[in-house]
């Protein structure tokens, strides 16, 4: 059976499942879903671009419009969209490399503990910059996990620029190439970040094992509001829609992470 084969059965079902029996259930003010139609796709492109366009704005304005790879096979847009009135407040991207490398892969080639495996890459996360974003970056991040232990992913692979690479070695991340330090990608506009990656089958023991403080989010809690979908869903259609211009969204801060 190759690494590569697509996931029939589902046994981080089963391991949800025995973890949320008794665990409290927490309701969240919005919820996370993935991305079906052209227009959720204009929501999460527009608040990657208000969120990138405050720090990197001259890679910004490369995200105005969707990009190629919101509509890979390999790949799914997570959307978080406010519970009060339905408006988005947060997006990530997921891309598998299950079907051809992934983004980080056209600029350095992966140690040998890293081939042949399952990975993902989240990219593009952009939140809102108010009181409720940090909550809602954390249950992004958690869907990401989510999204591994459903498709049987093996590492999820992360780059960050300073500040960001902070916030990864808070999540337990570690450097892929330790000596190297931060080096230039070319699907982040060849701005230099450090490579990272984290062990998908461990996760929950490291959290444990350290007491981190994100462990009851991940781990205790049931959060019916993020929502994942199945494994290996159809890409997203490629149809005709209006411009993003045309899209009306509030006027908010977005910051990305």
């Amino acid at each position: 059976m190759s690494l590569f084969d697509p996931v029939v059965s589902n046994p981080a079902d089963v391991a949800r499942a025995a973890r949320a029996a008794g665990r409290p259930i927490e309701r969240l003010p919005f919820t996370i879903r993935r991305v079906e139609t052209e227009a959720d796709l204009l929501k999460a492109v527009k608040i990657r671009h208000a969120a990138y366009a405050r720090h990197v704005p001259d890679f910004a304005r490369s995200l105005a419009q969707p990009e190629a790879a919101d509509y890979e096979d390999d790949t799914i847009v997570l959307l978080a969209e406010s519970r009060l009135d339905g408006s988005p407040i947060g997006s990530t991207r997921i891309r598998t490399n299950l079907y051809r490398p992934l983004g980080v892969e056209e600029s350095v080639e992966l140690p040998s503990w890293l081939q042949g495996r399952r990975l993902v890459e989240a990219t593009r996360l952009g939140i809102d910059e108010g009181r409720i974003g940090r909550v809602v970056k954390m249950a992004l991040i958690k869907a990401c996990f989510m999204y591994c232990e459903d498709n049987a992913i093996d590492y999820s692979v992360a780059t960050g620029r300073p500040p960001v690479d902070r916030q990864y070695e808070q999540l337990l991340f570690s450097d892929v190439f330790p000596e190297q330090g931060a080096v230039p990608l070319r699907h982040v506009g060849n701005i230099p970040h450090r490579v990272m990656a984290f062990e998908i089958a461990s996760f929950e023991q490291r959290y444990r094992d350290a007491r981190h403080p994100l462990a009851t989010f991940f781990f205790d809690t049931q959060h019916p509001d993020i929502d994942v979908g199945p494994a290996a869903p159809p890409a997203l259609a490629t149809t005709k829609v209006t411009k993003l211009t045309d899209l009306t969204l509030q006027t908010r801060q977005f910051a990305i992470c």
